[in-house]
């Protein structure tokens, strides 16, 4: 009898680009990729911090570099794009939020945060893209998301459209690029503690919300998103695509 072989979650060998990788969901991130044998490249402005990440993993034996990088300057982003060789996996982290009701939401920050969650992920997506259709080896392309990206929230209107625009985004790339062989899928994940989500866990109306609504009883740490992370970048995800990975408790289960 023929018995089918699992597939690898293994890396090896693959370069893989993450960007927001300085801290929290990226940085998570990063380490999983290098520990499953990628070759990480992990981007973000803050070049100290990268630094520190970066010489963690070499001195546990993982293969990772650091690119001091803002991906809102789109001619730096493409520049140094361009300039690397393509990669077989790109983690999108950057991100951020700047909570307020509808009706006290500021142009400024509504152009802030569109401008990094949907403009930037937007040419960080086509600039990785392109050089992996040059490679012609295929590739995964992962956005971190939000379980707000499916659902509606508390003093997040904006924060919510920017993560539902990326979910259009990833299925209408997902389906240009699937000739390419290119997955393109997110992970969606409930509120994970990290410095982001700090400010809304210490505030005791929000974390009752919060609690309320995560049907597993507990908030998110980095390293529930980690093996998700793994398994969209590997063959054992080889046919998924255009589709959101909800990490979030039940919270969007009713």
């Amino acid at each position: 009898m023929h018995l089918p072989l699992t597939p690898s979650f293994r890396l090896d060998g693959r370069r893989a680009i993450v960007a927001g990788a300085s801290s929290g969901i990226g940085m998570g991130c990063a380490v999983a990729l290098a520990e499953a044998g990628a070759q990480v490249t992990l981007a973000a402005r803050r070049a100290d911090a990268l630094s520190e990440i970066v010489d963690a993993l070499r001195a546990a034996g993982h293969q990772a570099e650091a690119m001091t990088l803002d991906v809102t300057d789109q001619d730096a982003l493409v520049a140094q794009l361009n300039a690397t060789e393509p990669y077989r996996i790109m983690i999108n982290s950057a991100g951020m939020a700047r909570h307020a009701p509808a009706l006290e939401t500021t142009p400024d920050n509504y152009d802030v945060v569109m401008d990094l969650n949907v403009r930037a992920a937007f040419f960080l997506m086509t600039a990785v893209a392109r050089g992996m259709q040059s490679a012609g080896n295929g590739g995964s392309i992962i956005n971190i998301s939000s379980q707000m990206a499916h659902v509606g929230g508390v003093d997040r209107s904006v924060y919510c459209a920017s993560k539902h625009a990326i979910e259009g985004m990833t299925k209408a790339m997902a389906i240009e690029w699937a000739a390419d062989q290119i997955r393109v899928n997110t992970i969606c994940p409930t509120f994970i503690r990290t410095p982001l989500a700090e400010v809304t866990l210490q505030n005791p109306e929000r974390r009752a919300w919060i609690e309320e609504k995560i049907k597993l009883g507990r908030v998110g740490e980095i390293e529930d998103v980690m093996g998700a992370a793994v398994f969209l970048a590997s063959d054992a995800a080889a046919l998924i695509t255009g589709t959101a990975l909800l990490i979030d408790g039940g919270w969007t289960a009713g």
